[in-house]
């Protein structure tokens, strides 16, 4: 065994060291948010941010790379929440180092940078003797360059077949989907020693901790097509991946990921800030054999998923993204709470985080208060939550027959509503309950297959457009231009020629058309020629190509003709106004709100814009009115907008506004526009979009709508120009409509509304009044109907134009004068049936109030529910109403 030591942050650094040492450009770690990738819930993997690079659909400037990319596995196919915390090496997040090649080097290169990297003296120095490596059971040339070249013994290389239940289904043959790139890949792994239980790769005993993977090499070879073909691919390139910590955990010769320097800085902060004292950590170790408690190291690890996440623009949600951040947070703070944690306490992990890992990731730091305040508030409507879910769960076993609780109402309370199923299982023990876990496990089980069918998306990669070579744009500045045809696809297929009628994809040289990019729509028009037009209804990028979707409307088009391309020139200044106008408001939001707003999506388009950004508050009615004055203030200013072509730290320099997360090149456009104070403008972005030439082109602009679309995270929609006009204009007919109504002059408005409003108000007080009087009377008519059922006085009825409210002033009537009865009321008012049922409290042992409604609805198909004293219910009108009330008592009697 080796005697070095290394950090994690040396063998991170080590590693992008050794790369770059061999022509590798050192490429920084993308979001975790995968940028145009809607096949992805989080970045996965090291190569997904090249794989354009792999489809050939973009082109770099280098054709060698290496990274540390932060990776997220805890949602659709790669979700082992449940295991992190409990095993060696599960974790919500890690780190892949990886090193790629785009058609450069292949199999010998990538397996003998491995090795040599591996055991060097220089680099990781491992013991040889300790290395194992598979290979897929027909990849002959990568068992040669093993054997033959590093000299790996023949014993310690390990074919692997399709052992997945089909032809290149296998744990050695990758594939990105089920059509599209894939080859055969070599994994090595490492021999921790004969004192733990474990065995080779292809053994039963291959699930044990002896022998670890911890390199992976994927070798890009062929491309396989929905028919199954493996079609030898014209470049093939290299893919491989290797975790840090289970890297680390080799060179630190340690066997748990958790003992990791990383993880013991984390370990032993998350047990100050809960407060278990070590001597209680070190028994509980003891006792399970690991040196810090599970629920401590579900914190830690939690505490790296939950804020990198964060930091890269994912709130806490009921859906998608936001709602896998949830559950991690609220996983992470149940397990701290039952470790002794009181009180928000799980945003304090930041700090010890930004200790071990804030240097290779400085968004960390920089983005401290949206992290922390994101965790806070997801912590405090947690409590909030659990408090819902106890009372949940009090009403259903206030209805429980029997001692068991069912498997469906403990899933309930933990899907829906983050209640834990021990602390479900604790309450039901103390009643002397259990839990129907077999149920909940099958509910469970389902939840898996639910996620795991949601990780699987249907992308026929070979259906993608790939062009070679790229569309020049030239419409910033004009709407018309001229292009050739390039390249024409119809029905997925390339073809020479389109006819009237047919619908097509056409890509030119150069276009003016802008493709879809940074939330603004493709452009729209036309192209013509002698031969036939082409009207473009959309326009899209694939790779570096403008793909034109559209249909023919006339003659035809082919390949290599030359057309002239016509934007749709008032809906592209519409969409330019818009655009502009989405600038100067993420500017005042800043100025009003503070500079924590950040952006999290826009769409603009030529009738109105969208903009969703991040703050933790609703905008109120007086910060909208001053984020309009302040953006028509700007609009009035009519100032020059100005583009420049920057490298990315001049950019930076000019102090423009850069999306964390987006993929930016090495030379970036800056556009700037709005007043100059103190050397800046007032807005200054990195922004590819068509926009105004001047501010005061914008004309005017009006905010529509503000509301939220998820936690922390707003959307204002606006219009401009003529569309601000008319919303204005429509504002000013609505008013003197109502002042007709109300025989009101302009200035009285106002005066005239509350008026109006106050009689109605008092009117409705004297209707309600009025309603009290006629439920009295109404209700000694019906005291006369109680008939006995099982020594129960029991009044049914119907009564009719009664809604809900009135029905239950009837009730309280009917109820002062019957106290120990059992009062069953529907009230029929237009197209809609309300149900009141209430019991008395000696009589709720044999028959309850929530059961009765519950029976009604159903007959009647609606919907009810309640306490067992008192429950309430409504239903869609319908014939069988009288019936079902008609035979209540003889279910009644069954009771």
């Amino acid at each position: 065994m080796s005697t070095r030591f290394m950090t994690t942050a040396e063998i991170r650094e080590a590693f992008l060291r050794y790369f770059e040492s061999q022509g590798h450009t050192r490429v920084a770690s993308s979001s975790l948010v995968p940028a145009n990738d809607p096949t992805l819930l989080f970045t996965n993997a090291g190569m997904n941010q090249f794989k354009d690079c792999f489809l050939g659909l973009e082109k770099r400037n280098y054709v060698r790379a290496t990274t540390s990319q932060k990776v997220v596995r805890a949602g659709g196919k790669h979700n082992d929440l449940d295991n992190v915390g409990y095993t060696a090496r599960h974790h919500t997040f890690f780190e892949m180092l990886g090193n790629f090649s785009f058609g450069d080097y292949f199999k010998r290169d990538a397996l003998k940078f491995a090795w040599e990297f591996l055991t060097a003296e220089q680099w990781l120095g491992l013991p040889k003797d300790k290395l194992y490596a598979t290979v897929y059971h027909t990849d002959d040339e990568a068992f040669d360059i093993w054997n033959k070249e590093i000299g790996l013994p023949a014993d310690r290389i390990i074919r692997i077949g399709d052992n997945k239940g089909e032809k290149y289904a296998s744990d050695n043959f990758w594939t990105m989907g089920d059509t599209g790139p894939c080859g055969p890949c070599s994994e090595i792994f490492f021999d921790h020693g004969d004192h733990i239980w474990g065995g080779l790769p292809g053994t039963p005993e291959e699930d044990g901790d002896r022998f670890i993977e911890i390199w992976n090499n994927v070798f890009m070879q062929f491309n396989r097509t929905a028919d199954g073909v493996m079609h030898p691919l014209p470049a093939p390139s290299v893919d491989t991946g290797m975790g840090l910590e289970r890297i680390s955990a080799v060179l630190q010769h340690v066997n748990s990921n958790y003992d990791i320097d990383l993880f013991q800085h984390l370990l032993k902060s998350a047990a100050e800030i809960i407060g278990v004292e070590m001597s209680q950590a070190e028994a509980q170790a003891q006792n399970k054999a690991v040196e810090y408690p599970a629920s401590l190291k579900v914190v830690a690890d939690h505490a790296r998923s939950c804020c990198f996440l964060i930091a890269d623009g994912v709130n806490p949600s009921n859906e998608g993204r936001g709602y896998v951040l949830r559950r991690i947070i609220r996983r992470a703070v149940r397990h701290g709470n039952k470790m002794g944690a009181t009180g928000t306490f799980f945003y304090k992990m930041l700090q010890p985080l930004i200790e071990v890992m804030g240097e290779a990731y400085p968004e960390l730091a920089e983005r401290r208060q949206v992290i922390e305040t994101a965790l806070i508030r997801e912590e405090e409507l947690f409590a909030k939550t659990l408090e819902q879910g106890l009372k949940l769960l009090e009403g259903e076993l206030a209805n429980l027959k029997g001692t068991i609780i069912p498997g469906e109402i403990v899933f309930k309370l933990y899907d829906t509503y983050g209640f834990p199923v021990d602390l479900t299982a604790d309450i039901a023990r103390e009643r002397e309950l259990e839990i129907d876990e077999a149920g909940f496990e099958v509910e469970m089980a389902a939840q898996r297959q639910r996620a795991r069918d949601a990780g699987k998306f249907a992308v026929d990669y070979n259906s993608i457009v790939k062009v070679d070579g790229e569309t020049r744009f030239d419409g910033y500045g004009t709407t018309q231009g001229q292009g050739q045809i390039v390249a024409i696809y119809k029905d997925g297929e390339q073809v020479n020629e389109v006819l009237e009628g047919d619908e097509a994809l056409i890509v030119l040289n150069q276009t003016p058309f802008y493709a879809e990019s940074g939330g603004q729509i493709g452009d729209t028009g036309l192209f013509q020629n002698d031969t036939g037009i082409f009207e473009v209804q959309d326009t899209k990028k694939s790779g570096g190509a403008f793909v034109h979707q559209g249909i023919v409307t006339m003659g035809s088009l082919k390949a290599t003709q030359n057309v002239e391309a016509i934007v749709k020139a008032d809906l592209r200044e519409a969409t330019a106004r818009n655009h502009s106008a989405t600038h100067l408001l993420h500017a005042a939001l800043r100025q009003v709100l503070g500079e924590h707003v950040q952006q999290k999506g826009s769409l603009v388009a030529s009738d109105i814009l969208r903009f969703d950004f991040a703050n933790d508050q609703p905008v109120t009615f007086e910060q909208i009115q001053q984020v309009e004055r302040i953006v028509n203030r700007e609009v009035i200013a009519n100032t020059a907008v100005s583009t420049e072509l920057l490298d990315i730290e001049a950019a930076k320099q000019k102090g423009a506004m850069m999306l964390f997360g987006e993929k930016y090149g090495d030379e970036v456009r800056v556009l700037s526009m709005g007043s100059v104070i103190d050397d800046k403008n007032f807005s200054i972005e990195l922004c590819g979009g068509i926009h105004v030439n001047r501010t005061g082109d914008i004309g005017l602009f009006k905010i529509t709508s503000e509301g939220g679309v998820a936690a922390g995270v707003r959307r204002i929609e606006a219009v401009t120009g003529t569309k601000a006009l008319d919303i204005v204009q429509k504002t000013d007919a609505d008013i003197q409509s109502i002042n007709t109504l109300l025989k009101a002059q302009k200035d009285q408005t106002l005066e005239k509304v509350e008026a109006t409003v106050d009689t109605a108000q008092q009117l409705q007080k004297q209707i309600e009044q009025l309603n009290q009087k006629l439920a009295s009377f109404q209700a000694a008519d019906l005291v006369s109907q109680v008939q006995n059922i099982h020594g129960r006085p029991t009044l049914i009825t119907t009564v009719q134009n009664q809604d809900a409210k009135s029905l239950r002033h009837l009730h309280d009537s009917v109820k002062s004068k019957l106290e120990n009865a059992v009062i069953v009321l529907a009230g029929v008012e237009n197209d809609k049936i309300s149900l009141i049922a209430s019991v008395a409290k000696d009589f709720t042992g044999s028959i309850k109030a929530g059961d009765i409604i519950k029976h009604l609805a159903a007959e009647l198909g609606g919907k009810g529910g309640g306490k067992p004293d008192l429950a309430q219910g409504g239903a869609p009108f319908n014939e069988k109403s009288d019936q079902v009330m008609a035979g209540l008592t003889a279910w009644l009697e069954q009771q």
